[in-house]
């Protein structure tokens, strides 16, 4: 099932998500209900605050769409709880945009590695590196967990630019 998608101005998107503590079928459901609607979206990640639950959990997932041409492929991953342990190499800028905040793309400088420890879906403790692409997605979605979007990551209003104005500037390169 395909969740609203909440959008810039709600209240649980300014709010930090409470930790998950029960790792149960309602968190499966939960789990595949926000795939399925980041699917629908054309997003390549989706935090349990943007589609109502104010719970720390997220899913990441890249595969080349029409939102992000070049993304690279990369499988559905699930972070309960997560915590940034560690960032590195260098800061570098891309154009974000956001599911929440539709119609608008940030350029926004982020740390090229992130190194995270999670929860599974069993609960269970992990810990992974991302680089690139990927940790950019991590990086946007967790913001979504402690209150940020991608608006208070810019440096200047004039790294904001209409989505449709991007698209035009990104096919005529």
């Amino acid at each position: 099932m395909v969740m609203p998608i909440a959008q810039l101005g709600e209240t649980v998107l300014r709010q930090h998500a409470d930790p998950v503590t029960e790792f149960d079928p309602a968190l499966a459901q939960l789990l595949q209900q926000m795939q399925a609607t980041m699917e629908q979206a054309g997003g390549v990640g989706i935090a349990a605050p943007q589609v109502g639950v104010g719970r720390q959990a997220l899913i990441i997932a890249s595969k080349p769409n029409a939102r992000y041409p070049d993304a690279p492929l990369m499988a559905p991953m699930a972070l309960i709880n997560p915590q940034i342990e560690a960032t590195g190499g260098d800061e570098v800028g891309a154009w974000e945009g956001c599911l929440s905040v539709p119609g608008l793309r940030g350029f926004v400088h982020r740390p090229d590695e992130v190194q995270v420890r999670y929860q599974d879906i069993d609960g269970q403790w992990q810990r992974t590196t991302l680089t690139g692409f990927p940790a950019r997605i991590l990086l946007h979605e967790y913001d979504h967990l402690i209150g940020k979007t991608f608006l208070d990551r810019v440096s200047s209003t004039e790294d904001l630019v209409a989505t449709s104005v991007w698209e035009r500037q990104w096919q005529n390169g």
